[in-house]
């Protein structure tokens, strides 16, 4: 077995930061030829840390969470590191000559921006440690893609030249097989369940590894019946989950992509005929690179529900993608895009295209019309450099709007939903973008009020909200995937302390459960651009519904509650009252 001369921790919360990790591994396997270790800090101890041979290296991919945090599998690495009483087996806090390499993943939108990759970099130096490059950092308000596709390409440079290797020594090698199974068991052939205890119907732990298929028991729009924008107030069932939250803490929805989009990648893959045709799918290097999604299933089942066909096409994969154009204008268009970082942005970024419309872009195919196999033309493109390139679905994350003192058996969601327009080309004019969880959510309203959708375009999304094998349709409604994580924020112990929130959008009906919970604690400040709202004591929420559930919190604030006309304030003015 080839050494492992690579070592890539990662902390990663949503799944992005390990998905950069493999990258990482995969290109150092590529253009060296030197096999890594991709690992979870969570799964390992580090006093041996140390003794990493000096023809070796460490590299960090560390994501910042909430309020300048590590991610909840880094946090022991990080206290190890941090911590200048733990001693590695030297006797001493000291990493002396250890080559390592770190990227950072935050949002400058944030306070702490890339505070824990930051921190690492310079603990690590304090140590005695040697950063091979820069510290890369990607902002994931920007293009995390970008900020990651500009510091890699210097970092390989200097880590050639820091571990005395050169380029060329490696080679394109899969990481998957992926076959199609002649015999399989019915029973056992995931159609987009996201666990085998969601396969066997077996009890057990709800999380992010076995979501809970909660009944909604209410949903309502909260914006203007007629409006253009749609804001959704959900309520879903969690008794008998096992599922328990506090305040501050948000719910995970486990989205799908939309049928459209499905319908549009089978299509230029050739599998259209083939979609329900069971894969099994084998990893070559499982320390490299792991199945990561349950298998035996199907192709549309993958599509569907376990990657993110949705997300905007990277840069990197189009160059990939290219090799099996299906003709030479086609190879030469995705060529120039994948090289081309200003054009990119100008078709792929401004454009917002996704794999299937990048696709059939290239071929010269018609987007606007419902895509179909005689419509569209079919790359070659193996399955399997699908599932190695494209991200695993991710849940999509809200803030709980509910109160686990009043409603303990009950979580409350509150989402705007997500729609834009994206910005024309040459190449295409501009379209209506749609956000993949918001608007799952909005499908599951209309479904569960028996309402139509709103928007009868031809990309307006629809969704296969029955679920595999039916699960998500029950006797009396509908059920969503949810699973909870843990937030660090709590409300001071201090009864005295007073608390100011800011926040744009549906904050004010998120806060309702933090209102709750502080009633008797904790006078509330809340902010309002508008003189006349303020003063006429309804700032908050514009249309009825939400301007209702806005109300009563409130009233259940009492006199903890006040309100402060932004604007003045801004401009360091008195508060009006």
């Amino acid at each position: 077995m080839q050494k492992k001369r690579l070592i890539i921790f990662y902390g990663s919360q949503t799944g992005t930061a390990e998905e950069y990790a493999i990258r990482l591994a995969k290109e150092a396997k590529q253009k060296f030829g030197i096999a890594s270790l991709v690992c979870d800090p969570e799964e390992y101890d580090f006093e041996n840390l140390d003794q990493i041979p000096e023809d070796c290296a460490v590299f960090f991919v560390m994501a910042t969470y909430g309020e300048g945090e590590p991610t909840d599998n880094a946090v022991q690495l990080t206290q190890n590191i941090f911590d200048n009483d733990f001693e590695f087996t030297n006797g001493s806090h000291k990493l002396d000559g250890l080559k390592y390499v770190i990227f950072g993943l935050g949002n400058k939108t944030y306070e702490h921006y890339n505070a824990i990759a930051r921190k690492m970099d310079t603990e690590l130096e304090g140590m005695g440690a040697v950063r091979i490059g820069e510290r890369g950092e990607g902002d994931d308000d920007r293009s995390m893609e970008e900020d990651y596709l500009e510091w890699k390409d210097g970092m390989w440079e200097a880590f050639a030249q820091a571990m005395g290797v050169e380029e060329g020594q490696g080679g394109d090698s899969p990481d998957f097989v992926v076959s199609e199974l002649d015999s399989h068991v019915p029973e056992k052939v995931y159609q987009g369940e996201l666990s085998a205890r969601a396969l066997t119907k077996t009890k057990g732990i709800h999380d992010a590894k076995n979501p809970f298929p909660a009944p909604i028991t209410a949903a309502r729009e909260l914006f203007s019946l007629d409006g253009e924008r749609n804001c959704v107030h959900m309520e879903v069932n969690i008794e008998g989950s096992g599922i328990a939250y506090q305040h501050g803490d948000h719910v995970g929805i486990w989205p799908q992509n939309s049928d459209l989009e499905v319908q549009r990648l089978l299509c230029a893959l050739g599998l259209h005929a083939k979609q329900d045709t069971v894969i099994g799918i084998e990893s070559l290097d499982p320390a490299l690179a792991k199945v990561p999604f349950p298998v035996p299933t199907t192709y549309s089942a993958v599509l569907r529900y376990y990657i993110d066909i949705s997300a905007v096409i990277g840069r990197q994969i189009l160059g990939t993608l290219a090799k099996f154009a299906p003709t030479p204008e086609a190879e030469a268009f995705l060529s120039k895009l994948s090289t081309d970082k200003e054009e990119y942005g100008k078709v792929v970024t401004n454009g917002c295209l996704k794999l299937g419309e990048i696709l059939q872009l290239a071929a010269g195919n018609d987007l606007s019309a419902p895509p179909s196999p005689e419509n569209t033309t079919s790359w070659s493109v193996p399955f399997d450099i699908i599932v190695s390139s494209v991200p695993r679905l991710q849940p999509r994350f809200y803030s709980i709007s509910s109160s686990p003192k009043l409603q303990p058996g009950s979580i409350h969601i509150t989402a705007v939903v997500l729609k834009y327009q994206s910005l024309s080309s040459e190449h295409l004019p501009a379209k209506n973008v749609y956000g993949v969880g918001t608007n799952f959510i909005l499908s599951l309203k209309h479904a569960h009020t028996g309402s139509a959708s709103s928007d009868p375009a031809l990309n307006a999304p629809a969704y296969a909200i029955d679920g595999p094998r039916g699960m998500y349709k029950g006797e009396t409604g509908y059920k969503v995937p949810i699973h909870v994580r843990r937030s660090t924020f709590r409300l001071p112990t201090n009864p005295k302390t007073p608390v100011i929130m800011i926040g744009p959008g549906t904050v004010s009906s998120s806060c309702l459960s933090i209102f709750a919970s502080g009633i008797e604690l904790t006078p509330f400040r809340i902010g309002c651009r508008s003189l006349p709202w303020l003063r006429s004591g309804t700032c908050g929420p514009r249309s009825p519904n939400s301007r209702e559930e806005w109300c009563g919190g409130t009233r259940r604030l009492g006199s903890h509650l006040a309100l402060l006309w932004l604007p003045q304030i801004k401009r360091g003015l008195p508060v009006p009252r």
